[in-house]
């Protein structure tokens, strides 16, 4: 017997989780149905491993306050760091870069897999998490980025968030650097700070955001965070960005047939969102004159409206918002990140304002730093564990038709006996029906008709010394002789009825076991 000071201790570490059968494949079920979407867009799959070379994931983190600096590090035998991928879209740069004379461009990719942040863990707040992304690289146009945001509101609709309960929010990084421009603002370590004070709107409110663009803020364990140090006129220049919809609002003011047109249904959501954008674009023209930086991110907004128009998407589901950031460094131009509207629970039921599940954008840069030239590249990435999630806490998230398996238990333990059994389980399996042989201790058949309604068995393949000598075999349904157990009262009528279960030949075992998982499907089906 072991020492107890031996003992190790059964512990996971801080910001990890298991995962069980049902999260499996709840979690397989959606990502064939973003994979379809993907599928249908052209985009064909591809895999990186997690271990990169440090230098060539880059530095990009938005949270740099722990140690390697937000990734998980280690020292191969020649000397050489490697580190734990933080998203899928660095070592897809490096991918491309070294193997560009091989790749069609534009090329289009897709891959899913974990990533890894050594960032301090809290509610929701994981340091691995899935993500699955979609890219195209080598296409400049901002029509390769009005077709991700087009692509991610169809992602939306595919794993169930109905048109209405999500909005695609777009802005670009030039409208941000215009706005830079205009507060005085030039040492990048500053814009950063400021960038990512931005994005902490949805997290800690316009009074947060105003204490990060100031000297700092507290948070309630007491830790503080260094603000980006502006002024009150530089930072009311910035929350400009956050009262943008104003100049919607004026425009629909102004626009005297609006109110009268929405409530007689003249106007409908295509043409309520064309004057809300055209609002948009003005108080974007109005606060970024003399920045030809900013003017030029409007002018592409612009362009990628246009398309958004194009393809019917302009009815709400893709909205310019100048308010957009996404926290990452590499992001060059179009940025955008897909919302939850809908009134969601937490889990203590109290409705809130879930937020982001998924954002991108284009990072022109990224393939540039391996290969010395312009590498044009923009992309999105669903954060997995977060629309779960959602999708969980909206009641919209099942893990499919997936039975538990017929049960085939044991009641001899000879290897004659045995035999059988096994020879039952393999054949049922190779109809196509999950199946197992009880592998438990078989002296106690009561465990194993236990040991099924725990597993959630459909059925149980009974065989006895009888049975076999008649080469019969009893099959219980056990959904079936529950329902009836608990309107028999005594165990007379009980052994009377002998409710659910039937006697056929052995060769006969595989249909009779089709037939009844069939009537178990109708009657779920009815129930349903």
């Amino acid at each position: 017997m072991a020492n107890k000071a031996d003992k190790v201790k059964a512990r996971l570490p801080r910001g990890l989780v298991d995962r069980h059968a049902s999260d499996i494949r709840a979690t397989d079920k959606m990502l064939a149905a973003i994979r379809e979407v993907y599928e249908r867009y052209g985009f064909d799959p591809v895999e990186t491993p997690m271990l990169e070379y440090t230098d060539a994931l880059g530095k990009f983190l938005p949270d740099q306050d722990r140690p390697n600096e937000g990734v998980f590090s280690l020292q191969d035998d020649d000397e050489q760091w490697l580190s734990l991928r933080y998203d899928l879209t660095a070592p897809l740069a490096r991918h491309v870069a070294e193997n560009f004379n091989e790749i069609q461009l534009p090329y289009r990719t897709y891959r899913a897999g974990y990533v890894f942040r050594n960032e301090k863990p809290g509610p929701g707040r994981f340091r691995q998490f899935m993500q699955f992304d979609a890219d195209t690289v080598g296409a400049p146009s901002v029509a390769a980025d009005a077709e991700m945001c087009m692509m991610m509101a169809d992602v939306m609709e595919a794993v169930g968030i109905k048109r209405g309960e999500y909005v695609v929010r777009v802005n670009n990084r030039k409208v941000l650097d215009g706005v830079m421009e205009a507060i005085g603002v030039t040492e990048e370590g500053q814009k950063l700070t400021i960038l990512r004070a931005i994005d902490k709107l949805d997290k800690f409110g316009l009074e947060g955001v105003k204490l990060l663009l100031g000297a700092g803020r507290k948070d309630e364990s007491g830790d503080f965070t260094k603000g980006a140090g502006l002024n009150e006129r530089q930072i009311d220049k910035v929350l400009i960005l956050f009262k943008i919809e104003d100049f919607a609002a004026e425009a629909r003011a102004s626009n005297s047939h609006y109110t009268e047109g929405v409530e007689s249904g003249i106007i409908d959501a295509r043409k309520a969102e064309d004057i809300r954008t055209k609002g948009i674009f003005g108080g974007l023209l109005h606060n970024l004159v003399g920045s030809a930086r900013g003017l030029e991110g409007a002018t592409e907004l612009q362009q990628i409206w246009d398309m958004v128009v194009a393809g019917g998407y302009d009815d709400g589901r893709i909205r310019i918002d100048p308010s957009v950031v996404r926290g990452l460094e590499y992001y060059t131009g179009p940025v955008f990140e897909v919302e939850l509207t809908a009134q969601i629970p937490n889990e203590k039921g109290e409705i809130v304002r879930f937020g982001s599940v998924g954002g991108g954008g284009r990072y022109d840069g990224l393939v540039s730093r391996f290969r010395g030239q312009p590498v044009p590249a923009t992309g999105f990435s669903i954060g997995v564990s977060r629309l779960m999630t959602a999708l969980k806490n909206l009641g919209k998230l099942g893990e499919g038709d997936v039975l538990a398996p017929v049960l085939v238990t044991v009641m001899d333990g000879d290897m004659e006996a045995m035999g059988k059994y096994q020879d039952f389980t393999q054949k049922l399996r190779a109809a196509g029906i999950r199946a197992e042989m009880y592998q438990g201790n078989w002296k106690k058949f009561g465990n194993q008709l236990k040991y099924a309604d725990r597993r959630g068995a459909p059925l149980a393949i009974i065989q006895g010394a009888d049975e076999r000598a008649n080469a019969q075999v009893q099959i219980k349904d056990l959904i079936e002789g529950k329902r009836l157990s608990e309107e028999i009262e005594s165990n007379e009528e009980w052994r009377s009825s002998r409710p659910a279960q039937v006697t056929v030949k052995e060769e006969d075992l595989v249909a009779a076991v089709k037939r009844m998982l069939d009537e178990q499907a109708a009657d779920r089906a009815v129930g349903a």
